[in-house]
């Protein structure tokens, strides 16, 4: 069984640090702004257990002309649950959030490997990629939650 919470930052390290930032300290999974009253963290559980996690922060990117802008970080599913919708079902549960809020614009950078991921779910790649040391190449990419605000 399946369910999809509010949790706290800290509790997202559980899955960023083996996902995102295997063989790096654990302090590497602390993000600037995830302690801010407007950064929002959801788990996924699976029987009980925190398999995926996504954070969710007021950020604006200068490339977009919208006054509501979100940015997705950290968003990862543990290895052995991966392929398994688990993702989609994470992404979907910040979409609908954030719509009934009014929000407009979801973007972030994302990770080469996951571009087919996201666009699957309707995002579009915008621009050039470019690299994140230590990381890799990244793409941002975006969704419109409202339509004709630009």
């Amino acid at each position: 069984m399946k369910k999809i919470q509010k949790i706290e930052s800290k509790a997202t390290f559980v899955v960023r640090h083996p996902v995102l930032r295997n063989g790096k300290p654990m302090e590497s999974c602390c993000f600037d702004g995830d302690d801010l009253s407007t950064s929002n963290h959801f788990g996924l559980f699976y029987d009980k257990k925190l398999v995926g996690v996504v954070s969710v922060f007021k950020n604006t990117n200068t490339i977009f002309n919208f006054e509501h802008q979100l940015q997705i970080r950290g968003m990862a599913i543990l290895p052995e649950f991966q392929k398994n919708g688990l993702g989609t079902d994470l992404m979907k549960h910040c979409e609908t959030y954030y719509t009934a809020k009014n929000e407009v614009l979801i973007w972030f950078n994302a990770r080469e490997n996951a571009v087919p991921f996201y666009e699957k779910l309707g995002y579009s790649i915008v621009g050039a990629p470019f690299d994140i040391p230590e990381i890799g190449i990244h793409y941002i990419m975006k969704k419109e939650l409202v339509s004709g605000y630009e």
